[in-house]
């Protein structure tokens, strides 16, 4: 008999991202020390605070243009709540807070509460929070732009590099903040050396259409000149010797730059920037393309049941206390190809003195069971891992 397993791959192309983070603000005026930071430092309870006077605002640069998806703010929760009341809030590519469209007006908020406005992918590097009017006082504890990122495949994979050079680790090459306002946190680098690199494992086979990579802004944009990128299936020399997809002649500081890769296939995704006495330093790394490419594995498995396994009640249980779920891979659901074989005779049970204790219904049945999974990788290494499981190709 055969059966199909699928496991189904859960996407982050609709998580939103707060991207509040990434900028930088500033606002009208500034009252005491309460400064327009205040609103991106993650504490409900510092704030911002211009003085009172007409049309104050607060701006947010987030240094490149998203897709606003929604914005979040923050009221203070000490007194006055109702001056955020009639707040615009608006996004848009002009430096001139007050000629961007309008995303949404505020009608109130509560002592300490965070209401959310969708914004519907409005485009724009500017967000702006302002309060029309005389004898007005703007005061935002905290505030959260969120944007809906395209299907990278980098996102959430794993990334190394061939060395790090203090906390500029490997994976905040696709931690998705391209670092404009603080690269040690938020971009990978290198220790000086020969021939540096750095990788990501899609963990699956893509056909990989196009690379982006972010460049730092603080300095030496220059030092990415001739990386390699780099997109196969071998690990031999780490990586490197996989095909090159393009070579970085240079890209100016702060720049997201597109490199074509036509569907190169490749489960890892390298830079590697060739000589002696180099850095490699990327900001962000985003991969796109289509896949993963299917496979198909065979596992013979014997399973015993007291029960109708051509009910869905009973397949769904069969597997919630599979070894698969044990490892954790439960979004699945299994189809047989063809009705089970029909059941044995009944077995009865007797004790010693020869009355009958119960009765059960007992199938032993072999099966084959197909997994065809975007997973391949880890199905292989599961099936030759499970009890009762023989792996055959």
């Amino acid at each position: 008999l055969m059966m199909k397993l699928y496991y189904c791959m859960v996407s982050l192309k609709h998580v939103p991202v707060n991207t509040a983070g990434w900028g930088t603000a500033n606002q009208s005026t500034t009252y005491e020390n309460l400064h327009a930071q205040y609103a991106l430092d993650g504490n409900n309870y510092s704030c911002t605070h211009t003085d009172e006077q007409s049309d104050p605002w607060w701006t947010l640069d987030l240094m490149t243009t998203y897709s606003v998806n929604r914005v979040t703010i923050t009221n203070r929760r000490d007194c006055c709540e109702s001056r955020i009341d009639r707040a615009e809030i608006r996004v848009g590519n002009d430096s001139d807070v007050s000629s961007n469209p309008i995303c949404a007006v505020v009608s109130s908020i509560a002592a300490g509460a965070t209401y959310s406005y969708s914004c519907r992918g409005m485009k724009g590097r500017y967000v702006t929070v302002n309060i029309p009017g005389a004898l007005k006082i703007l005061t935002l504890c905290e505030v959260g732009v969120y944007v809906i990122f395209p299907d990278n495949l980098a996102t959430r994979k794993t990334a190394i590099q061939s060395s790090t050079f203090g906390s500029w680790f490997a994976e905040q090459a696709i931690d998705f903040s391209p670092g404009f306002t603080k690269s040690s946190s938020s971009c990978s680098s290198t220790d000086i050396q020969t021939n540096p690199w750095w990788r990501v494992d899609l963990r699956y086979i893509y056909r990989v259409s196009r690379v982006v990579i972010t460049n730092r802004l603080d300095c030496c944009p220059e030092r990415i000149n001739g990386t390699e990128i780099r997109i196969g299936n071998s690990l031999e020399n780490n990586g490197n010797n996989n095909s090159i997809c393009a070579v970085i002649s240079s890209i100016p500081a702060g720049v997201s730059s597109t490199y074509t890769c036509n569907n190169m296939e490749g489960r890892y995704v390298n830079l590697v920037l060739p000589g002696d006495s180099k850095y490699l330093t990327l900001c962000e790394v985003k991969v796109y393309g289509k896949g993963p490419l299917l496979k198909k594995t065979l596992v013979k498995m014997k399973l015993k049941s007291s029960s109708s396994l051509s009910e869905p009640e009973m397949r769904a249980q069969l597997l919630s206390q599979s070894a698969l779920a044990k490892r954790g891979i439960s979004d699945v659901t299994l189809q047989w190809s063809q009705p089970p074989a029909a059941q044995q005779e009944v077995m009865w049970k007797e004790d010693a003195s020869g009355e009958c204790v119960h009765k059960r219904i007992l199938w032993q049945i072999e099966k084959m069971l197909i997994l065809k999974s975007k997973y391949y990788d880890e199905y292989v290494y599961i099936a030759n891992e499970l009890e009762n499981y023989i792996f055959i190709t």
